[in-house]
């Protein structure tokens, strides 16, 4: 009767498991979060600031001085990631802090729904722009293709249908931009959160409908 009993808690706390799989989590208060509200949506980014400190600071100094606000997304790749943080409607590059160093080596991924910092070739010349995988980029994470790889410092925690929404626009090209959407898809809004969101889970990591 015993190993019955046990059988079925373990059987139940399986079950559980699978039930709770594709729902919302309690956000982590360690985890700083920022709102990005686009004119195609809100995207909310969770922060990892223990596994990337410099460069979370100069994302956050972005945000509360109002930086982001009337950015575009000026370079959206299906397949690949959709970029932004560097260029208001006009096609203007904004003036920007100091450049922050690589923090590549961090460990975290450039997976989908990842956030990564934007560069040049050189590697310690990220500043404003960061962008949003949208698939796997293996080829991003350090040593990457150049040695050097990109920095991962966070990740996308709600909004993953705008994200989706986003990379999914009609692009062309003008002078100076490739892949660029023809209608232009800006950030009305950059804002840290004072009380967290709940962790939703991407596409992907949803439990399967059962029939």
């Amino acid at each position: 009767m015993q190993e019955t009993k046990t059988l079925m808690a373990k059987f139940m706390g399986l079950f559980a498991g699978l039930a709770l799989s594709g729902a919302a989590v309690a956000a982590d208060p360690a985890l700083p979060q920022v709102s990005l509200k686009t004119t195609e949506g809100e995207i909310v980014l969770e922060l990892n600031q223990e596994k990337a400190p410099k460069s979370v600071a100069n994302f956050l100094a972005y945000v509360k001085s109002g930086y982001y606000k009337g950015t575009i997304f000026h370079r959206v790749i299906d397949g690949f990631m959709i970029q932004t943080g560097g260029y208001s409607v006009d096609l203007k590059s904004k003036p920007t802090r100091p450049p922050v160093p690589l923090e590549s080596q961090n460990g975290l991924k450039n997976e989908t729904y990842s956030v990564a910092m934007a560069r040049t070739g050189d590697p310690n010349s990220a500043t404003s722009q960061f962008f949003i995988n949208v698939v796997n980029n293996e080829g991003l994470d350090y040593p990457g293709r150049d040695g050097f790889g990109y920095t991962v410092f966070g990740r996308v925690i709600k909004g993953h249908a705008v994200v989706d929404k986003i990379k999914g626009v009609l692009v062309d090209d003008k002078p100076m931009f490739a892949n660029i959407p023809v209608k232009p898809i800006v950030i009305t809004s950059a804002t840290l959160l004072k009380t967290p969101v709940p962790v939703e889970p991407p596409p992907q990591a949803q439990a399967p409908v059962t029939q």
